[in-house]
């Protein structure tokens, strides 16, 4: 038993977590390479390494991803100062090698040198599709404004199904959930940013993030865009690119007369926080939604205005009026805290209403056991205690928007 503990032991020398040997870069410049300070590491791992998100048969494994900034070439390598076959021969190590092959596109370097010498071609490379906007941001330690461009672009044009290909491996690493999408499929739309940059004199363009949408039909004659996709790469969070990506695409569908509303394909809590931000302050200019509006309650004319003029549906609309409810309540004033909590609670108490009238209609159907154990699940005091919970969550996540408001 001892022996077994200690071949265990050792064998548990050569797991490594693949969080951290996956290392990931955005090159701009040659010595980028080996300037650590440029390397990033996936959120997630799963996909390719299972749940537990481990590589087995290593010690010092490193799976370096570096891509050129503009174009996205890939240098792909894997090093490891020690292998468990070199150790124990009956014992084969993981194919990570393999695994990352199955979701990078062919045309990869091996090579530093070869990467190095396409680095050199960057200066080619232009954005690819239609210009959308640009806005500039203040980027502190460069001590200058950095200018970003948003562009749209069809699947159709040269050179991009290359470039998704290889773009689209970050959303194994930093979404969750991911899988590729079929390009061929003509309803998909692809939204790019990029920031223009100089080398040498030149000017030159780095990817920064993408979102893509797709256009459900709607009957009769409506699409409905529903946002897929949305990844802003690491170097460039926490700078407000998702802010501008996301209200750009929303203005862009806001021109077309076919577009009923503008949804998310199962969001994450993060791009609901996005949302709301995004959604708040472009409601700001919409005039039911003014302070003389807002204290009447949430009017039909809000969900009118803001799906004709911003394709935003009525949940939406609701949740918007709300933040802004309670940008103009005085919660110091009992009274007006009271009429905003309740008329929030309304709203959250719909799922509760519903388990009222489901009760009503199993009194008819189900044994006096039966109900007996359902009516145990629907206690009235645990929902007002889960109700309450509800409600001071949204407030906070209200409070975060409105504080991110304030900055802007």
């Amino acid at each position: 038993m001892a022996a077994v503990n200690d071949m265990e032991k050792k064998l548990a020398e050569f797991k490594c977590d693949t969080n951290e040997a996956v290392c990931l870069k955005l090159v701009r410049f040659p010595e980028d390479i080996d300037d650590e300070s440029t390397t990033f590491h996936p959120e997630y791992t799963h996909q390719l390494f299972g749940d537990d998100e481990v590589a087995f048969g290593y010690k010092g494994l490193e799976i370096q991803l570096y891509y050129s900034a503009g174009t996205l070439s890939t240098l792909f390598k894997v090093k490891y100062t020690a292998r468990v076959k070199d150790t124990f021969d009956c014992v084969e190590p993981d194919d990570v090698e393999g695994k990352v092959r199955e979701i990078i596109p062919a045309g990869f370097c091996c090579n530093t040198d070869d990467f190095i010498s396409l680095l050199e071609k960057e200066a080619n490379f232009k954005p690819l599709g239609s210009l959308l906007h640009t806005y500039k941001v203040h980027n502190v330690e460069a001590g200058e404004d950095l200018t970003y461009q948003i562009h749209k672009v069809e699947v159709s044009c040269p050179g991009f199904r290359e470039y998704h290909e290889r773009l689209q491996t970050f959303l194994m690493w930093f979404i969750e959930t991911a899988s590729y999408i079929d390009v061929d499929d003509d309803r998909w739309d692809f939204f790019l940013v990029f920031e223009k940059y100089n080398k040498d004199g030149e000017t030159l363009y780095a990817t920064v993030g993408y979102m893509t949408v797709y256009n459900y039909y709607v009957y009769p004659d409506k699409t409905r865009p529903r946002v897929s996709q949305m990844l802003v790469l690491p170097p460039f969070q926490g700078e407000g690119h998702g802010a501008q990506l996301l209200e750009t695409v929303h203005r862009y569908y806001c021109t077309s007369a076919k577009v009923q509303d503008i949804t998310a394909e199962d969001p994450s809590e993060n791009y609901v926080k996005l949302r709301d931000f995004v959604l708040v302050k472009m409601c700001l200019t919409l005039p039911s939604f003014s302070s003389e509006k807002l204290s009447q309650g949430f009017r039909e004319e809000m969900v009118s205005e803001a799906r004709e003029k911003l394709k935003i549906n009525k949940k939406h609309a609701r949740r918007v009026y709300e933040i802004l409810r309670l940008r103009n309540t005085d919660m110091s004033d009992e009274e007006k805290a009271r009429e905003f909590r309740l008329e929030v609670k309304k709203r959250l108490y719909g799922p509760y209403r519903k388990n009222q009238r489901d009760l009503t209609k199993m009194q008819k159907c189900l044994r006096p056991e039966e109900l007996a154990s359902h009516i145990s699940q629907m206690d009235t005091s645990l929902q007002h205690e889960e109700l309450e919970k509800s409600y001071q969550d949204v407030l906070a996540e209200y409070r975060r928007v409105l504080e991110r408001l304030a900055q802007a």
